[in-house]
């Protein structure tokens, strides 16, 4: 019996991580390069970001940010 496959992970835009820290996708890019963020690219040489690093990272941020909102 083979093993069940698991969906690929969801990939997302540059476009679509800035959308959800907003700001703008430059800013996405410029993390990528200094490294704060991991990315993947593609074959065209576009770059592509893990949805559960990204959700991961955005989670960090939010509970970093506002401590005495728990």
């Amino acid at each position: 019996m083979a093993a069940p496959t698991q969906a690929p992970e969801r990939l997302l835009t540059p476009g679509e991580v800035a959308t959800l820290f907003r700001v703008d996708p430059k800013t996405v890019t410029r993390w990528a390069s200094a490294g704060r963020i991991g990315s993947i690219r593609t074959p065209g040489g576009h770059r592509r970001f893990r949805e559960s690093e990204v959700r991961g990272l955005l989670a960090d941020l939010t509970s970093e940010a506002s401590p005495e909102m728990r």
